[in-house]
């Protein structure tokens, strides 16, 4: 069974997302969980993967910054 070290919980339109640190004997990981009207979907990413995912969602944060406002 996992351990859970660390939650969060986003709600963004129609859609939750749920963030979890977790930790069993393999090792640590984030498992972030989306639910959209009971549909849930979910990765998992290492621990020792999560400053290389970091970083790539910096760079999407700044390219979606970058191209501007969205027009209906």
């Amino acid at each position: 069974m996992d351990a859970i070290l660390k939650s969060e919980n986003i709600a963004v339109e129609r859609k939750n997302f749920i963030f979890d640190l977790r930790e069993n004997p393999r090792g640590r990981f984030l498992r972030i969980t989306e639910d959209a009207n009971g549909r849930r979907d979910a990765i998992v990413i290492p621990a020792t993967g999560l400053e290389e995912f970091r970083r790539a969602l910096d760079d999407i944060i700044a390219a979606h910054r970058q191209a501007g406002e969205l027009t209906p």
